[in-house]
């Protein structure tokens, strides 16, 4: 009797105990299953992700190459745009440059065709400009005057050159500069008092040179110190 329970014990236990190693080795199968499915999905879901960023990749690079391609056909129209203009620039340049050469040939042509009709001086020994002054007084203003009743009682289509002049006291430059002065003091008051059109008024300054009279003495100064206004039709 003991003997065959001990038996039944002992085949209770086998059982249960390959019960349960039967229920382990099914588990790991279905874990391991589990698992795997879980890696293949992952793996595709890798192999998916890599081919979309191979994909955005290739169309960055098409992009890149169209926005390089777009900056080289910009910068070459901007070249081509830029070297047409300096053309077009160096053809106004040469063009102007003709212009103003033409200018001046038909003023050197008006100029030399002109002919004096009248001369008046205005210089200090006569009472008008003073040493270092620009100053228009009134005896050089009176003289004007009369040079415009002249003109108005013979009306002509006359031209006015007015010509400055100092002695040699005083640099090269200072003195150029106050002849010039001068002229302009005269240009000014023909304009603004006689309405003459300034485009029919030419101004230019000597300063030292040409003088009427030595420099050595304070007459012969005086006399230097003055303004030639010239009518030519």
């Amino acid at each position: 009797m003991f003997r065959q329970l001990l038996m039944a014990t002992t085949v209770a236990t086998i059982a249960v105990g390959g019960s349960t190693a039967c229920a382990t080795k099914k588990f790991v199968r279905t874990s391991v299953g589990e698992v795997n499915t879980k890696v293949d999905s992952l793996g595709r879901s890798l192999e998916e992700t890599q081919e979309r960023t191979r994909q955005n990749e290739a169309k960055i690079g098409e992009v890149d190459q169209r926005a390089q391609a777009g900056i080289t056909d910009a910068k070459n129209a901007a070249s081509t745009a830029n070297s047409a203009a300096m053309t077009a620039d160096g053809k106004a340049v040469a063009a102007d440059g003709k212009a103003v050469a033409a200018g001046n040939k038909i003023d050197a042509l008006d100029k030399t065709s002109r002919r004096l009709v009248y001369e008046a001086v205005l210089s200090e020994d006569s009472g008008n400009f003073k040493f270092g002054k620009t100053d228009l007084p009134d005896e050089a203003k009176a003289k004007i005057d009369e040079i415009i009743n002249k003109l108005k009682a013979d009306p002509k289509n006359v031209y006015f050159e007015i010509e400055g002049y100092t002695d040699n006291i005083g640099s090269k430059e200072l003195n150029d500069k106050l002849g010039l002065e001068r002229a302009e003091q005269v240009k000014r008051y023909l304009y603004a008092q006689h309405q003459v059109p300034l485009h029919k008024i030419n101004t230019i300054s000597y300063g030292s040179e040409n003088p009427v009279a030595p420099n050595k003495t304070s007459a012969g100064r005086a006399q230097n110190r003055r303004v030639v206004i010239k009518v030519l039709t």
